[in-house]
C-alpha cells in the first residue's frame, strides 16, 4: 500500500483518541467550536461510508470525563477503549482493534496533537502502518505546541489531512449516489461557506425547497 494511493474505506480505518472534557478544555490551538465541528465531520465521514472507526478514551472516571456524546450518537454500538497510557500505542486492546480492522492506512484524530496524536502516529509507523494526521480536528495546548507535533510526525512520515478532505477523498465522485445526500448534508451542515455556497446551488439555481438540513428534491 502506498501513500500515493487515495483513501477509500476499504484501506483505511478512522481512529477517535481523546475526545473528552477535560482535554477539550485544555485546547488553545484552535478555536473549540471549530474543532467540535470539524471532529463531528470527520466522524460523519466515517459512518457515511462505513469505515472501520476506533473510539478511545484516558482516564475517563479520574480526570477525564466520557467521551463526547456526539460521537457516541454516531458510533452507538462501537465499543470505547479505556486506557491509562497517555499512548494509545502503549494499550494492548487499542493495538488489538487496529490489528482487527485490518487496514494499513490509519486516519488518526486526537486530543491533545503533541501527546495524543504524536505518540501513537510514531508507534504505528515504526510498526509499518501509514498515518494520516487530521490536523484540523486535533487539538494542542498551545498554537505552538500543535505546530511542533505536527511537523514532527510530518518529519516521521505522516501525511497532514482535513476533516473535508477525507469527506471528499472517500466520496471522489459525484456521481456515487448511494452517499451522495449524506455527504451533500454534512457539508451544508459543517463546511461554512461551502455548505452555503451548496445550499444557495440547490435552493437559487436549481429550485429546490429551502430545508435546515438534508437535500432539496
Amino acid at each position: 500500500m502506498s501513500k500515493l494511493d487515495l483513501l477509500n474505506p476499504q484501506n483505511s480505518t478512522v481512529i477517535f483518541i481523546d475526545f473528552q472534557p477535560q482535554m477539550t478544555f485544555g485546547v488553545a490551538s484552535i478555536d473549540r467550536h471549530t474543532l467540535f465541528n470539524n471532529v463531528i465531520l470527520l466522524a460523519k465521514a466515517a459512518k457515511i461510508f462505513r469505515a472501520p472507526t476506533i473510539l478511545t478514551t484516558v482516564e475517563t472516571k479520574s480526570f477525564s470525563g466520557n467521551i463526547w456524546p456526539q460521537l457516541l450518537d454516531l458510533f452507538p454500538d462501537n465499543p470505547i477503549i479505556e486506557r491509562s497510557s497517555m499512548n494509545s500505542w502503549d494499550d494492548g486492546k487499542f493495538v488489538e482493534a487496529v490489528k482487527a480492522a485490518g487496514r494499513n492506512k490509519l486516519i488518526i484524530a486526537a486530543l491533545w496533537t503533541e501527546v495524543c496524536l504524536a505518540f501513537p502516529t510514531l508507534d504505528a509507523l515504526k510498526a509499518g502502518y501509514e498515518v494520516y494526521a487530521v490536523e484540523d480536528a486535533s487539538g494542542g495546548t498551545s498554537a505552538v505546541a500543535h505546530d511542533a507535533a505536527m511537523r514532527r510526525v510530518e518529519q516521521a512520515g505522516a501525511v497532514p489531512m482535513t476533516s473535508l478532505q477525507v469527506l471528499l477523498e472517500y466520496q471522489r465522485t459525484w456521481a456515487r449516489k448511494e452517499t451522495y445526500n449524506e455527504v451533500i448534508a454534512a457539508v451544508k451542515e459543517h463546511c461554512g461557506a461551502y455548505g452555503q455556497g451548496v445550499e444557495y446551488a440547490y435552493t437559487m439555481v436549481h429550485g429546490a425547497p429551502a430545508s435546515r438540513s438534508g437535500v432539496g428534491h
